[in-house]
């Protein structure tokens, strides 16, 4: 099971559930715990082969890593913490996960927060990927990781989200990241369902004015899918929580009190 986290409010509280994207793990919602906490039950996870939740025998042997399996893994956290319905929060590729669960177990997810997500790859990123699936096995996994973070986050206000993905990184497994990097470049099939599909649960999309590869498919999204609303931190790369948490977290919070003040 994967390591987490818990901070509990009280038994009638609402669940907020947080989902680091690749390269990250838990400790990236540092900012976002102490706010939450102070209303909401909070979870917080490290993906498989992230943080705290090392590879087992059993993913060594299991050459299939799917979108749907690591989903599983954290509806596996969910139903061991008897958590029926939950909020979620996620960053980058941690918003890809949270929208596959919602599409396989729409039931258990009460809104979703996406903070720099990724709902389309463009020509730029296609090639990026590309380029690190030809030399993934022959680049030290760190000189390509350190390279996309600086494609992804290039100025000089995201160093430290652009650092702390890195060091952060450098917990992987040269494996792992093959594995990771390899499901990620097989993405945009997903991403074009998820942009098809509009799944009818209220979506936040919290961007970076500056996030240059992801914003401009998001806007796009968020007039088409009538549940989903869009907010932009001006002067904000791709790790909003990170670069902005302040902002960040008044967002959402004021996202979650709609959410809860609709139910009456």
């Amino acid at each position: 099971m994967l390591n987490h986290y818990t901070y509990i409010h009280s038994e009638d509280s609402d669940w907020v559930t947080f989902v680091h994207g690749a390269g990250g793990s838990s400790s990236i919602w540092f900012r976002q715990i102490r706010s939450f906490k102070v209303e909401y039950n909070v979870l917080v996870l490290d993906l498989r082969g992230h943080g705290r939740s090392k590879p087992t025998l059993k993913d060594a042997l299991n050459e299939s890593y799917t979108f749907d399996s690591i989903t599983d893994d954290i509806l596996e956290v969910l139903d061991y913490l008897k958590i029926e319905r939950s909020h979620f929060v996620g960053i980058s590729l941690g918003t890809i996960l949270i929208r596959n669960l919602a599409d396989h177990h729409p039931g258990r997810v009460s809104s979703m927060i996406m903070g720099g997500a990724i709902t389309h790859l463009n020509f730029r990123s296609q090639i990026l990927m590309r380029f690190g699936v030809i030399f993934k096995s022959v680049i030290p996994y760190m000189y390509l990781y350190r390279l996309f973070a600086f494609i992804i986050m290039p100025k000089r206000n995201h160093k430290e989200s652009r650092l702390l993905f890195i060091n952060e990184a450098k917990k992987l497994y040269q494996k792992e990241f093959i594995r990771w990097f390899k499901l990620a470049s097989e993405i945009n099939p997903l991403l074009r369902f998820f942009r098809l599909n509009d799944i009818g649960i209220p979506t936040i999309y919290i961007m970076g004015e500056e996030d240059h590869l992801f914003l401009p498919s998001v806007k796009k999204i968020t007039e088409q899918h009538l549940f989903s609303s869009l907010t932009i931190i001006p002067a904000c790369g791709h790790v909003v929580n990170v670069e902005q948490p302040q902002i960040f977290n008044n967002r959402s919070l004021d996202f979650l009190k709609s959410q809860n003040s609709s139910k009456y």
